[in-house]
């Protein structure tokens, strides 16, 4: 009975917002650098054992489980389109799914259908009949649906008339003659009855056993069908602007389609390595422009025959972007710092940032520290104007508390960045961050955050933790793929698992279970923060300080209204260990102390109510 106590807490929780004021990382852990490797397709060889956490919970209202896996590696780096949300309320949602570690011989794609009631049982079987991975998702047709992902000989197409129900029909798009293996897939389908059909994928470069095409050693190339697929009036088309008279080489998942909109198609193109750049058509996809949103201080690098470079800021190839009620396109990228020393390139993991930019914006410059997003006298970043996204500091002691060991994804602290466009403009973003407070003893979980525009990108509202539940104390939250259109929540899938970290990149763990997570956010909980944030939730609890500490900690409680406060604390077995009823309180700041000088060292949670409300949230005890 004790222990079923801390479950029901999930039921009551509720999602923490942050203030704007932005804390940095330490310069120590920010200038540490890491071997860069190249994009995963296999698996690699774990070496490392580390402690397992075993644990079991429930799902609040707004999550659930629709999915699992062992393979974990859902990105490189951007994330594809993962789930669509139909006109009619139903929902279809992918991943990539497999099972058989470590061979992953079973790999494909997981599918799961919202009915506009229930979700389907989790999958036990891959949608596709031959071994596939990466797997975009679109709807198709009058009232069907399309998943593209790679196979051995190319893009494996799988369809149905009838979402949700019925035989999957299955095609394959090559690549071009001598190059029919392409990877990494990004599919999204437009026009009347979505019928208009756009793809991209890079050919397999020498890196995976390919061979160089039209000069490109990995070329990012296009196609268009306007028949659902049955032919291709555009096919594995490298388009002006990204020959080899401007590049060396596209890595995988360093590209995105926007959600498209009329005849308008765009895509963004970039990673620490090359240029990060916007493909806009406003055709249907026939043609396309090109606009630098980034230029490379280092053109024509080639990964190939490296040269010594200095250290610079730089895109790290996970982006979003989407296409405004004007047809203006936004992007959020997210931020990190390379080098090369000739022989081998690096990466730094500590350093955070999403940045921002929209077509009536300037490039940013190949100056060293243009994109450097820690006040830098040469950077071009303006925080809350185009840095938007950063890790928080939850404990709000002043610093970023991080473990020394991180979590690899080759991507910046805060990174996987998704945005969403509202009725009115408005633009949401979601991307995942590494979060101090929450941590295996290992290294730090990474967390799903959330913030606003309320006004097409001109200012940003405050910062919400959307998985600071109990649920996910010991929960990595990660590849976040939001569906395009929305009604009164965001629609989104993401990947959870107890272990920081890709067990596929060799780092950190063995292969332990991963759950697909469907979650629903309501719009209002994220943009009524700013303007008064006690009309959504009636009073406003502050994280403990100090903490973790050894005697006593202060938590501020500023109520709305008078009403009955009291707090009380559980220990992670749930046993509450204290209590402190402060009676009728006055509408104002109201602060309740916490004497720690009986409990032992250790990890535990505090729920303050008022009247019929409540929050809790995690302290430490040294």
């Amino acid at each position: 009975m004790k222990k079923s106590l801390i479950f029901l807490f999930v039921l009551i929780l509720s999602i923490q917002c942050f203030a704007q004021k932005r804390v940095f990382v330490s310069k120590e852990k920010r200038d540490i650098s890491v071997l860069m490797e190249n994009p995963a397709l296999e698996a690699t060889k774990f070496t490392k054992e580390v402690n397992r956490i075993v644990k079991s919970y429930a799902f609040p209202p707004e999550e659930e489980q629709i999915g699992n896996t062992r393979y974990d590696d859902q990105a490189n780096a951007s994330i594809q389109n993962r789930i669509y949300l139909y006109e009619d309320g139903t929902i279809g949602a992918t991943w990539t799914r497999a099972i058989n570690d470590p061979s992953y011989d079973d790999r494909g794609t997981g599918y799961n259908y919202f009915d506009g009631n229930n979700w389907g049982p989790l999958p036990v079987e891959q949608v596709e009949e031959e071994r596939v991975g990466w797997p975009s998702y679109a709807p198709l047709g009058e009232n069907g649906e399309m998943i593209v992902a790679h196979g051995s000989d190319g893009l494996i197409i799988s369809t149905r008339d009838e979402k949700g129900s019925g035989d999957w029909n299955y095609s394959t798009l090559q690549g071009p003659p001598d190059h029919e293996y392409m990877i990494w897939n990004r599919t999204i389908t437009s026009g009347i009855d979505n019928m208009r059909v756009h793809t991209m994928a890079v050919t397999a470069s020498t890196v995976y056993n390919g061979t160089p095409y039209l000069g490109l050693n990995g070329a990012l190339v296009y196609s268009l069908s306007t028949d659902g697929g049955a032919t291709w009036q555009i096919e594995n088309s490298v388009l002006d602007g990204m020959g080899s008279d401007y590049y060396v080489e596209y890595t995988g998942d360093t590209y995105n389609f926007a959600p498209p909109k009329d005849d308008i198609i765009a895509f963004v193109v970039g990673k620490s390595w090359y240029d990060l750049f916007l493909m806009k058509s406003t055709d249907g996809g026939e043609t396309f422009e090109k606009t630098l949103i980034w230029e490379h201080p280092y053109p024509f690098f080639d990964p190939q025959n490296m040269i010594v470079t200095d250290t610079f800021y730089c895109a790290d190839g996970s982006h979003t972007c989407v296409i405004d009620m004007d047809g203006m396109v936004h992007v959020a990228f997210g931020i990190n710092r390379a080098y090369s020393d000739g022989t081998s390139s690096y990466w730094f993991p500590y350093v955070d940032g999403i940045a921002y930019w929209n077509e009536n914006m300037p490039a940013f410059s190949d100056d060293l520290n243009a994109l450097n997003p820690y006040g830098h006298p040469d950077s071009e970043l303006i925080e809350d104007y185009n840095l938007i996204g950063w890790t928080q500091d939850v404990n709000n002691n002043g610093q970023i508390d991080l473990l020394d060991e991180i979590g690899t994804y080759y991507l910046g602290l805060s990174s996987m960045p998704q945005l969403v466009l509202g009725d009115n403009n408005q633009l949401f973003l979601i991307f995942s961050s590494a979060t101090e407070t929450y941590d295996n003893s290992i290294a730090n979980y990474r967390h799903l955050w959330a913030r606003m525009s309320p006004d097409g990108g001109s200012s940003w509202n405050e910062f919400l933790d959307l998985t600071s539940g109990l649920i996910h104390i010991y929960d990595e939250c990660v590849y976040p793929s939001c569906a395009s259109n929305s009604d009164d929540n965001i629609h989104l899938v993401y990947q959870t698992d107890i272990e920081p970290g890709v067990s596929i990149w060799g780092t950190l763990h063995a292969p332990v279970d991963n759950k697909t997570i469907y979650m629903k956010v309501l719009k209002i909980d994220i943009t009524g923060m700013k303007e008064n944030r006690e009309i959504i939730y009636d009073y406003n609890v502050s994280q403990n300080y100090p903490n973790p500490f050894n005697s006593t900690s202060v938590v501020n409680v500023n109520i709305r209204k008078t009403t009955e406060l009291c707090l009380e604390i559980v220990n992670l077995m749930g046993q509450n260990v204290f209590k402190l009823n402060a009676g009728v309180v006055q509408p104002g700041m109201n602060k309740i102390t916490i004497d720690a000088t009986e409990l032992t060292p250790g990890i535990y949670f505090y729920t303050v109510k008022a009247g019929d409300a409540s929050i809790t949230k995690k302290m430490i005890v040294e």
